[in-house]
């Protein structure tokens, strides 16, 4: 909610401080015509060395072999596998004459890597990020530009990349001291930081969950970065820029977040505005990388100007067709250096290129990577640092809750509250999906921090905790949620912001005066805790006792589930049943894992839920209390979590025993296989085995086992429903076909061609429990059953957490460095309440450890794990 646009931000005057109040949700890829290839000119080099404002005929670079995978894996390790996510074969920090075409070594190591080459205003430095040869970790560096006085700044074992001088004397950069992985992925995550050219007084400028990278100083003084995040929405489509003050104040859109897809990366001012008017951020050059990225930012070459807002689809203009252009930099305003593969380029505004460099040596993967002008420049405005770390809260301004893009039918004083989420980060992860901690919904665990109250005119004025993602959820008289915030906002310590409204349009003003909004007549509201709540949610421990008193009843396995919807906690190979049958049809909310956000008022959360509608519409005479009815809508408006620990990621999933031939040869007449017959392409579970058993599935069942799964769908939560693992003989794959007077439901019926034994009742698939096929899928059951309770679940008596779950715990100073995981009782939901709780800002001189700086000291004082 709270963000601003670049040129058209409005501040609101509160006790004296400034409100950053506009917002900014990005243009995305506008569709201006670009060149249909590269086209060559011999000029380019002549118009640099000729023109003024070039200022240098020198540039530096770096050398160093290209990353594989994603955009951002270029640092650190694979959570499970453990293998390094760099690029090999050495690196080079470079300095090159473009008059005489010579080239000058600063730094050569043959095993280490070099990146990110930084220019100082006096141009007599560089700054850059340095790996040692032999190490696994980058720090930062400064060296002189002839290559003498290297000095490292920063040390430790996280990686510290892109580093920029600011112009108050310090650094901002991007570190993995945040101490967290990619949701959605199985590396670490990368976020904001500041010290000084010391290397002292690190501290985070971001609560980001999710990657940011590549910061530039904005003419204005301002961070311009790409920042990268998805909250309850599309994990692949929204990383855009966005600009923050050097003291971390003031987060706002500058272009692209209101169109998704794309990566819009290695962002640069090209220079002050010329036009008339008030100073702004000027155009500035970036690299359009296509979808969800490619590796080691490659892309188009695009212009963006953000005059016309954040929002604008023409405000960008591709200069180039081709996706293959990397690190942009203005070395006039109409010329650029890039780096494409091994080359070094001039290219102008229509696209132009001239070459000038090749690298000869190193192998096919050895790359080019960040050209530099080195030359003087000035400083940009130093913006006063605005922050109090005496304080640990911020406080926020809304404007107007129903004024925005999309809230249509909101009346007047129909919200009443605001709903205070915090969205929690991941101390490890695996894989691309959230499972099991939630299916098909959040990647993240949330926080209920409380309510505050919003204002008959539609204001709201109140206090958050610094430097925790927060995001905001708005409520109706009977609690119901009527809009959901789904991205995040943070405070740092002592700032005042604000927000003109719930997803305005990024240029909307203020609809009155600051002094005319009825939350600013009284002090900042604190946060209403919700009495009897947990923090964070848990299926099995807080839903499912309610079911149980209320619900199972008539929704269980003793005759076909009503409606399809069971609601017993019986396990199934990820899920319980119960979980399932709410998140898959749709009861409990509404996927959100692949959707875009800003729905429509109530189309999403407890306000859209058909199961609130059930239970408070008395359901068969059920008469839930009002504390359990609150309970199901906050599950609901944390999107719907399953295990309420991340120690439960990698962990209770078992492969599925399948008797193909028996199913093949008993079900296939009325649930046939693929059309082609082949084996569809499976989702795999966190620890990288197949959800079903290859062992277990013979070679003489190969062939039918091959044919029979697509019966079961393409991903494992295709048998969550089949087998029962809390009670194998109650499975509904058993059940649906076993006659009703053997105990079954009998709805499954052969078909006059299949199944032609005449000894087997015609009225059911399995006349009795003797019949040797009905065993046979049973001992499947029973097998599953067995590797479940060997591995165990989160939910079950002696559940142990993955190793790497407990590596990284140790790493980040959670857990003791020698407990033995495998005979030392661990709670994890201690563990995860600690590992959360060292993340929050303290005051300086409190005992307690800085934010992302390590474990607190203090016991904090969680519930047991169930």
């Amino acid at each position: 909610m709270p963000e601003t646009p670049g040129s058209h931000r409005r501040r609101l005057e509160i006790a004296g401080a400034v409100c950053a109040i506009v917002s900014g949700v990005f243009c995305a890829a506008g569709r201006a015509a670009a060149p249909r290839g590269p086209r060559r000119s011999g000029d380019l080099l002549a118009r640099v060395l000729s023109d003024p404002e070039a200022r240098s005929e020198e540039i530096v670079f770096a050398v160093r072999g290209a990353a594989g995978g994603h955009w951002y894996e270029t640092f650190g390790r694979d959570a499970k596998l453990q293998a390094w996510r760099y690029g090999r074969g050495g690196g080079r920090l470079c300095r090159l004459n473009l008059r005489t075409g010579r080239v000058t070594t600063l730094l050569a190591d043959a095993e280490g890597g070099v990146r990110d080459p930084h220019v100082h205003y006096d141009a007599g430095k560089v700054l850059f990020s340095y790996r040692k040869g032999g190490t696994h970790t980058h720090h930062l560096y400064e060296i002189n530009v002839d290559g003498t006085g290297r000095r490292q700044i920063t040390d430790g074992p996280w990686d510290d990349i892109e580093p920029i001088y600011t112009p108050a004397g310090e650094i901002v950069f991007i570190s993995s001291r945040c101490r967290s992985y990619v949701p959605c992925w199985c590396t670490q995550v990368a976020i904001l930081y500041a010290c000084g050219r010391d290397g002292r007084n690190i501290r985070p400028l971001s609560s980001n969950t999710e990657h940011e990278n590549t910061p530039q100083v904005l003419p204005d003084g301002r961070i311009l970065y790409t920042r990268w995040e998805y909250i309850d929405r599309n994990n692949v489509a929204f990383h855009h820029l966005w600009t923050v003050n050097p003291d971390g104040t003031g987060q706002m859109t500058f272009f692209g977040n209101a169109h998704p897809n794309g990566v819009y990366i290695d962002a640069m001012p090209i220079g002050p505005r010329r036009r008339g008017g008030p100073a702004g951020t000027g155009e500035v050059v970036m690299v359009y990388s296509p979808g969800h990225g490619r590796s080691e930012h490659r892309g188009r070459i695009a212009i963006v100007d953000p005059e016309a807002g954040p929002d604008r689809l023409a405000s960008m203009r591709f200069i180039t067709r081709a996706a293959d252009y990397r690190d942009p930099c203005p070395i006039t305003p109409g010329i650029f250096l890039v780096a494409r593969g091994k080359q070094l380029l001039l290219m102008d505004r229509q696209g132009a290129t001239q070459p000038v460099y090749t690298l000869r040596e190193g192998g096919r993967q050895w790359w080019v990577h960040e050209p530099r002008p080195l030359r003087c420049r000035p400083r940009e405005p130093v913006i006063p640092d605005r922050t109090d770390p005496g304080r640990t809260t911020g406080s926020l301004v809304l404007a107007d809750v129903r004024r925005g893009r999309n809230l249509p039918g909101v009346g007047a004083g129909e919200i009443r509250k605001l709903l205070i989420l915090e969205t929690l980060p991941k101390p490890i992860s695996f894989n691309g999906w959230m499972g099991p901690v939630s299916f098909k919904r959040s990647y993240f665990l949330k926080r209920i921090l409380g309510t505050v109250p919003v204002e008959p005119d539609g204001s709201a004025h109140f206090e958050l905790p610094a430097l925790r993602p927060v995001l905001f959820v708005a409520l109706d008289e009977a609690d119901h949620a009527v809009k959901h915030m789904r991205s995040f906002t943070s405070v740092m310590p002592g700032e005042t912001t604000g927000c003109v409204g719930c997803h305005e349009a990024r240029t909307d003003v203020p609809p009155v005066r600051p002094g005319e909004l009825q939350a600013l007549r009284k002090p900042p509201a604190a946060i209403t805790p919700l009495a009897g709540v947990p923090g964070v949610l848990d299926f099995p421990r807080d839903i499912q006792p309610i079911l149980d008193r209320h619900c199972i009843r008539c929704h269980n396995y003793d005759r076909p589930p009503p409606a399809d919807l069971p609601l017993i906690g019986a396990r199934g190979v990820w899920f319980s049943h119960s979980y399932f049958a709410l998140t898959s049809s749709g009861y409990a909310s509404v996927e959100s894992w692949r959707r875009l956000s800003n729905d429509p008022p109530r189309k999403y959360g407890s306000g859209a839920a058909r199961i609130v509608k059930v239970i408070e519409g008395g359901h068969h005479k059920t008469r839930l209390s009002a504390e359990e009815k609150k309970l199901i809508r906050l599950w609901i408006d944390c999107n719907s979590p399953y295990a309420g620990t991340y120690a439960a990621l990698g962990t209770g999933m078992v492969p599925l025993r399948v008797s193909g031939d028996v199913l093949l040869r008993r079900c296939g007449a009325c649930h046939p296989p693929g059309k082609d017959g082949k084996l569809p392409r499976f989702k795999e579970s966190y620890g990288h085995e197949p959800w079903f058993d290859r062992n277990y599935a013979s070679a003489s069942r190969w062939p039918a086992l091959r044919r029979t799964l697509p019966m079961l769908g393409d991903h494992p939560a295709g048998a969550e429903r089949l087998y029962n693992l809390t009670a194998p003989e109650k499975s509904p794959v058993l059940l649906a076909p076993l006659a009703k007077a053997a105990g079954g439901w009998g709805v499954c019926r052969p078909r006059k061609k299949a199944n032609t034994s005449p000894a087997r009742d015609a009225a059911a698939v399995f006349a009795d429990t003797a019949d040797p096929d009905y065993r046979k899928i049973l001992a499947d059951v029973r097998a599953t059953r067995r590797a479940l309770d060997e591995v165990k679940r989160f939910d079950m008596p002696g559940f142990r957490p993955s190793r790497h779950y407990v590596r990284e715990m140790k790493r980040y100073g959670i857990l003791p460095p020698g407990l033995e995981a495998a005979r030392e009782p661990i709670d994890v939901y201690a563990t995860d309440e600690t590992y959360w709780r060292s993340f929050w800002h303290v005051r300086p001189g409190s005992g307690s450890r800085a934010p992302h700086g390590g474990a607190r000291t203090e016991d904090v004082g969680c519930r047991e794990q169930p």
